[in-house]
């Protein structure tokens, strides 16, 4: 899958790649820049179109080496990993703030969505069975401008009078 062109958001531009791997305390190396200038450019996309940028900016990388650099980030806090339902892992740069995703079921494009609230978490269940609930992820699921506009996922209407969105 190829790494997906969407608008510069300036909450996923990493300003300073080498400062804040060293802020992390992970090593300064060139795969960790390129990963982080990718998905600063690209966000919400897959390793493997992460890795394929990645090449493109430095020539010869493993997939396996830039699988390893996103889990050394997303366990330092500089990269977040998405999982919608049905879809690869996805990985951003935007952390530390509370927002969630939309995806579109026709393409699979995702952008972010900043919570309504505004407060961790978003969502107050009404029995968190005992555990201290500290995050709430939440996906909205629809179809994206470009797809609506080719037709994609257009709403039908069901034989009992219902509608729904086709899913992939």
């Amino acid at each position: 899958m190829p790494v997906v062109a969407s608008p510069a958001d300036p909450r996923h531009h990493v300003a300073d790649p080498r400062a804040r791997l060293r802020q992390a305390g992970l090593r300064v190396t060139a795969p960790r820049q390129a990963v982080l200038g990718v998905l600063g450019d690209h966000p919400h996309s897959t390793a493997d179109a992460v890795a394929s940028a990645v090449r493109g900016r430095l020539g010869s990388v493993s997939t396996q080496a830039v699988y390893d650099v996103l889990a050394a980030c997303v366990d330092a806090g500089l990269v977040r990993r998405i999982e919608p339902a049905g879809s690869a892992a996805r990985y951003e740069t935007r952390t530390g703030d509370n927002h969630h995703h939309v995806v579109c079921r026709a393409c699979g494009a995702t952008a972010d969505i900043d919570c309504v609230v505004g407060e961790r978490p978003c969502l107050a269940p009404s029995d968190a069975g005992g555990f201290v609930v500290d995050e709430a992820e939440i996906v909205f699921w629809g179809t994206c401008p470009a797809c609506r506009d080719a037709g994609a996922g257009t709403p039908h209407i069901d034989a009992d009078g219902t509608s729904s969105i086709p899913s992939r």
